[in-house]
């Protein structure tokens, strides 16, 4: 049997996802966390993902500001997620281990 490998930007858009997929309630990544390298690449797939096929309001900027704003702000503190000011308390929220798959 004959098997076609997938191109390198689906393996790549296919690891972004998985790892936002990991982070759980409660906590987040940085987009240089789950696209290390690349980090507007996972901004990309994160706006052309379906909705609900992954946790996108758990994906923040380095510095723990929103790219969503309000609307990405209400998720994270309803899963408990700290604040000071407008940014995500990164030091209580940011997971530190990363699966490199």
């Amino acid at each position: 049997m004959h098997t076609v490998a997938k191109p390198a930007s689906d393996s790549l858009h296919e690891a972004i996802l998985r790892r936002v997929r990991a982070i759980p309630p409660g906590f987040v990544r940085t987009y240089g966390d789950v696209s290390p390298g690349a980090p507007r690449l996972a901004g990309r797939v994160l706006s052309q993902a379906a909705t609900g096929e992954a946790p996108w309001h758990r994906v923040v900027r380095a510095d723990g500001s929103l790219a969503k704003g309000a609307r990405q702000r209400r998720l994270l503190e309803a899963e408990g997620v700290a604040f000071r000011g407008e940014r995500v308390v990164l030091a209580r929220a940011r997971l530190d281990a990363l699966d490199a798959g």
